[in-house]
């Protein structure tokens, strides 16, 4: 049995070993290029929970145990798929004839990052030996110059040396440096924002840039924190648009729909049997991105004559889901006990009947559903016919899980 399946059995006899146990019963337990070991651990690692990603990493750099960097590079490169880019693993060890860099990550916008890790700077870093590899990329035809750098991770936060060593060189303008700790961050912001343009700005943090003007880094802090905004200011909207003419009150004084996303999306995993990874607030996906759910959370409202809840649904959630082979829209209604799950090609075709807020820099579709004699009910413009969801309630037995 290798760690994946023993994980996809039994998680809970892995969950608490270190990335050390791990890579000693992965295999033959050696990490080495083309070996099964290595096989098995990218496997898993594609499978697991960032917060795992974070604790491994960690111990890579703390414990400092044979192969602890190559195991280090393999996480990294997994966090650059978790950032969103299409990852090429490269080699652990140097061979006559093979390029040596450690990762290929090619961003969205095509950009081609060459990457390089480290777990310490405390040895001088030759950085022509790393602008070697590009060059050799480049001589392949593996991507253009003028679209490709170079990004080196490195395990300490204290980088000063380091980047003295890059400012002055003759490779300052190809190259980026970031620390492990601040590349996890990247990565944990990325899974706490919605909009498209936040996503951006940080693929874009990573490409080396004249930065005497900061307005690139001052756009990134200033978009994550007004996508917070917006989730806020949707949420506030929520309770006003639930049912304008009733008095509303919540069941629930407290209410976090981040923790009940990430719990609709557990349960939704196990229905669909996907494993669904975090990538931004509310997207989830299988590894292979093949497989994609927008997990959504309501509060309960109660209204004199019916129980409702409420959900924002975006035009970006929705082109994301049509590109994928299959899409859902999983919404978690006041409690895991009730969680529909629809395919996005039906759901699409309900959009047309939905109530929308437009407003300059958005516009979302509002998502109603009310319960009636006990089945969810969607409820859409004046006039539009009604959708029972019943068929798309996930069953008690999965409900009861996650």
């Amino acid at each position: 049995m290798t760690i994946l399946s023993l994980w996809k059995a039994s998680p809970e006899l892995l969950h608490d070993k270190s990335v050390k146990q791990i890579i000693s019963i992965a295999g033959h337990g050696k990490l080495t290029d083309a070996g099964d070991t290595s096989s098995e651990f990218r496997s898993l690692l594609a499978e697991l929970p960032s917060e795992l990603l974070i604790r491994y990493a960690d111990e890579c750099l703390v414990e400092g145990f044979p192969d602890s960097g190559l195991a280090l590079q393999d996480i990294i490169n997994e966090v650059g798929r978790r950032l969103g880019f299409t990852v090429t693993n490269g080699r652990y060890r140097g061979k006559v004839g093979a390029i040596g860099n450690d990762g290929l990550w090619v961003l969205p916008n095509r950009h081609c990052i060459v990457l390089e890790v480290k777990t310490t700077d405390a040895y001088r870093i030759d950085l022509n030996v790393i602008a070697d590899y590009r060059k050799d990329l480049l001589r392949q035809g593996t991507m253009k110059e003028d679209d490709s750098s170079v990004l080196i991770v490195v395990g300490r936060s204290d980088t000063g040396d380091l980047e003295a060593q890059l400012r002055g060189s003759r490779h300052a303008w190809e190259m980026r440096l970031i620390s492990v700790d601040a590349l996890l961050r990247l990565m944990r912001v990325k899974e706490s924002v919605e909009d498209p343009d936040a996503l951006r700005r940080i693929y874009e943090i990573l490409i080396p840039r004249e930065f005497t003007k900061l307005d690139e880094i001052v756009d990134l802090v200033f978009s994550t924190a007004e996508d917070a905004k917006k989730a806020d200011e949707v949420q506030a909207e929520e309770a006003s648009v639930v049912e304008p003419t009733a008095q509303v009150e919540t069941t629930e004084k407290k209410f976090t729909p981040v923790a009940f996303n990430d719990l609709v999306a557990a349960r939704v995993a196990i229905f669909l049997g996907v494993p669904l990874l975090k990538r931004t607030r509310a997207l989830f996906s299988s590894p292979d991105e093949t497989t994609r759910a927008v997990c959504a959370a309501s509060r309960q409202y109660d209204a004199p004559d019916h129980t409702g809840y409420w959900f924002a649904f975006h035009p970006h959630q929705k082109e994301a889901l049509e590109a994928a082979a299959a899409g859902f829209v999983a919404l978690g209604c006041g409690s895991p006990d009730l969680i529909v799950c629809i395919p996005i090609a039906k759901f699409a075709e309900w959009l047309d009947g939905m109530n929308m807020t437009i407003k300059e820099d958005r516009h979302y579709w509002h998502v109603q559903i009310h319960m009636e004699a006990g089945a969810p009910i969607l409820v859409r413009k004046k006039g539009q016919l009604r959708m029972d969801l019943s068929p798309y309630r996930l069953p008690a037995s999965v409900a009861s899980k996650g």
